[in-house]
């Protein structure tokens, strides 16, 4: 089963913003020593505890610290961005690291409506426009697109030896059908996602349009995972990132990732603890042969083809070990 990364960057009450990116280093390098096919790390703007605004800039500091694991930003906002712009970023750096770069593509704000206005003006607009902004994208990316009445030719240069690979993310129909339609490979967001991921999964393979000879439909399916030695120390990890999104959610303003101790001694009232028990419903936690158990059949439910594994926790230590534990777990 191949296996990859999503990290979100985020900052542990303990760290600074320097520190939270400088893990992010540690990590994609962990997991290319442990086999992981690819490392992307999420756009968000203007949420605390969190340091991926810019993902392009990150991605070329890791790029240049690692040797043969894909990167990619999982996933560019295009709402916010000319296309033209955005294929210029990403054939620059498919040109520092040859055949190692993905695009992925998403439409989402990623932060708040504050935000979203100061990245972008009309940013529902160019939503609705999401169908014409990816078109454009893929035809910069292949240097194929006429622009003017003198259908004059514009290059993102500079243009690498090995183009960009788009993949366009989501947690809906919509964006499995519009990845369908354009011939892209999907990458759907359980761990974010209240819809029937199988039905729009088999949406996307069932609409499939090949964009060229030889294309197929692929999937990564994208999970949040917590293992550990024991089963335990799994449900102590998880703790931090589960008590982090509460209280996020809450708007009660806890500055960065709680500790262990800090999550164990966190207040919960009765309506916290029915969301705590709802957040966890989309987590994997466990020892690596409950956690083994858990995505294999996930991966045969979803027919994917990938799996992509997102783990926040307090600890970077125990973040690495929850993706050697199960890296090694898969290989047995």
């Amino acid at each position: 089963m191949r296996l990859s990364i999503l990290d979100q960057a985020p900052i542990a009450g303990n760290e600074t913003a320097r520190e939270a990116l400088m893990n992010c280093v540690k990590l994609a390098q962990a997991g290319e020593d442990l086999g992981y096919t690819r490392y992307w790390i999420a756009e968000h703007h203007d949420l605390p505890g969190l340091a991926c605004s810019a993902p392009e800039v990150v991605l070329g500091y890791i790029g240049a610290k690692t040797n043969t694991i894909r990167i990619g930003p999982g996933a560019v906002l295009l709402p916010h961005y000319k296309p033209y712009k955005v294929a210029e970023v990403y054939n620059t750096l498919a040109t520092l690291f040859p055949s190692r770069v993905d695009i992925g593509i998403g439409r989402a704000p990623g932060g708040s409506a504050e935000a979203a206005n100061a990245l972008s003006e009309n940013f529902l607009q160019q939503v609705w426009k999401m169908p014409e902004l990816i078109r454009d994208l893929l035809l910069f990316l292949e240097n194929d697109y006429k622009s003017g009445n003198d259908h004059a030719k514009l290059s993102a240069s500079p243009l690498p030896e090995v183009q960009p690979v788009p993949w366009l993310l989501g947690t809906g129909s919509k964006s499995a059908i519009l990845a369908a339609e354009n011939g892209l490979s999907y990458a759907f967001g359980q761990f974010m996602s209240e819809k029937d991921g199988h039905e729009i999964t088999k949406q996307y393979r069932d609409s499939f349009k090949p964009r060229k000879k030889g294309d197929s439909p692929e999937v990564i399916l994208t999970v949040s995972v917590f293992c550990a030695e024991t089963s335990e120390k799994a449900e102590e990890i998880a703790l931090s990132s589960m008590i982090w999104s509460l209280s996020r959610g809450k708007g009660s303003g806890i500055k960065g990732l709680p500790s262990i101790e800090e999550a164990k001694n966190y207040t919960l009232s009765a309506e916290d603890k029915q969301e705590l028990a709802r957040l966890k419903e989309k987590l994997i936690i466990g020892n690596p042969e409950q956690v083994k158990e858990n995505l294999l059949g996930l991966k045969r439910a979803y027919q994917a083809d990938e799996m992509m594994i997102v783990t926040i926790t307090y600890s970077l230590a125990d973040k690495i070990k929850s993706y050697k534990l199960l890296a090694e777990a898969l290989k047995s």
